[in-house]
């Protein structure tokens, strides 16, 4: 089993934990990246829309422009990093085991860690959607790589349940690739995500808005070929005889995001009681 020691790991290779080790080197301290992914930049890289930037740089980036920034820092410092590695244990002690394609496993002495492992999508498990398991279900962001990364739409009607701002980008981005949005499906009796993302991606688009209402069943064997949705109560309970059936190919989930803890929690890290930060 291969060794090494750092001041300091960062688990995650997003735009935070490249931001974390640039600061933790200018401190005069060794830091070690590991990512699990293949590239450095995290979720940001995927992220092509323009909005980026404007606090840390003072001018507007796409995703991953943004992302690029904090990479070509991290080069120019010579912070060591290392991809396809996935951290699998952090000790008491705060040594690190991981697993790699070419190392297999390794062991990482440190003094600190900061963990940037981010966040991950809420599935159609997490939500309990009734309904067999067609082709055609994934999460926004699944679809958003899909799209921006590796170059293939996965269907060619949609509706979006979740009217978050992933939600409502790909709402527009599937528009401009000549998708048609049937609707973006919203529980609430408001949108979650930002004013400004509802107007460009959805007023200026005519994309329907289906405000108090969820997907109740979705409908299909081989692949989706629509979902039913109906009004809901203030409890979030489904009213009886409110239930409409949109025609689709694919689904789209945007109903949030659980932290990436499992290994705060198994390092014995304190977590609030909402499994957030």
């Amino acid at each position: 089993m291969k060794k090494y020691e750092t001041d300091v790991a960062v688990i995650g290779a997003g735009a935070a934990g490249l931001a974390a080790a640039i600061e933790v080197k200018k401190a005069g301290l060794g830091v070690l990246i590991l990512e699990r992914d293949r590239e450095l930049g995290g979720i940001t890289l995927q992220c092509i829309h323009n909005g980026f930037g404007l606090k840390e740089f003072k001018e507007e980036l796409t995703g991953p422009e943004y992302a690029q920034r904090f990479i070509d820092e991290v080069k120019e410092l010579d912070i060591l990093y290392k991809l396809d590695t996935m951290v699998i244990e952090i000790k008491p002690d705060k040594t690190l085991y991981a697993v790699n394609n070419e190392e297999g496993l390794i062991e990482i002495k440190t003094k600190a860690i900061i963990l940037a492992m981010g966040c991950r999508e809420r599935t159609r498990g997490a939500i309990n959607i009734p309904g067999f398991r067609p082709a055609g279900v994934y999460t926004a962001g699944q679809a958003q790589r899909f799209v921006n990364i590796e170059g293939w739409l996965p269907g060619k009607t949609y509706v979006i349940l979740g009217s978050g701002d992933i939600g409502m980008i790909m709402a527009r981005r599937l528009t401009w690739e000549g998708c048609k949005v049937k609707a973006v499906v919203e529980i609430l009796p408001y949108v979650s995500g930002l004013l400004r993302n509802q107007v460009q991606c959805l007023e200026d688009y005519d994309i329907p808005l289906i405000l108090g209402y969820t997907v109740t069943k979705i409908h299909g064997n081989e692949r989706v070929q629509g979902v039913s949705i109906a009004k809901v109560t203030k409890d979030y309970d489904r009213i009886v005889g409110s239930e409409k059936f949109i025609e689709c190919d694919t689904l789209l989930l945007s109903v949030g995001l659980i932290p990436e803890n499992e290994l705060t929690f198994n390092a014995g890290a304190k977590l609030s009681s909402n499994n957030g930060p």
